[in-house]
């Protein structure tokens, strides 16, 4: 179904232009996947997205994820709550400028004040790779809040586009991530 979206471009220059959110969480972390684990990287985008409408990673196979997470320049870290998965993160390091590439909570946890102390712990750990600039975008689509809670931390925007997207509909099987399950089961479903 074709749906115009608005997508906005944000960037941070400087640590010095983040918002904190004031008050941590105790019962929080947020911490590097030590072992790139492209399965769990397809739980968090199915998951976390569909809500959303990501659907640009739905054709991607096993191999697709692999590549993309086995990178040098990529990182995955999880956000958990009383040792509970929450949500992630995904940076990506293009040179000086760090994307964070996606980010997202679990719809469960929505709502319960996740939202602010997790983009400002995951702004914290971007400075850490000493990138010029951190940048991220978001859209029209993300949830009512998410440039909200962007522009907040510390985040301006640069640039706006807006485009006709080409999404599947609710019902189209390429949701459930076909290609994806078939070769998970190639390449382990018939092992012993």
């Amino acid at each position: 179904m074709e749906i115009e979206v608005v997508t906005t471009y944000l960037e941070m220059t400087s640590p010095a232009q983040h918002q904190a959110k004031e008050g941590g969480r105790q019962d929080a972390i947020l911490q590097k996947m030590a072992i790139p684990t492209p399965v769990l990287n397809h739980f968090f985008f199915t998951n976390v997205g569909r809500p959303w409408k990501w659907y640009s990673r739905l054709h991607w196979k096993l191999a697709d994820w692999e590549n993309c997470v086995t990178k040098k320049n990529v990182s995955t870290w999880i956000g958990t709550v009383q040792n509970s998965p929450f949500g992630y993160v995904e940076f990506d390091q293009q040179g000086d400028d760090l994307e964070i590439a996606f980010f997202g909570i679990l719809p469960q946890y929505i709502g319960q004040g996740l939202g602010r102390w997790f983009l400002s712990e995951t702004i914290q750990v971007a400075w850490k790779f000493n990138p010029k600039r951190v940048w991220l975008h978001t859209c029209s689509l993300d949830h009512k809040f998410a440039l909200k809670n962007y522009l907040a931390r510390g985040f301006s925007s640069y640039k706006q586009e807006t485009a006709i997207e080409q999404i599947p509909a609710e019902g189209d099987p390429i949701w459930n991530t076909p290609h994806y399950y078939q070769s998970l089961h190639e390449k382990y479903g018939n092992a012993e």
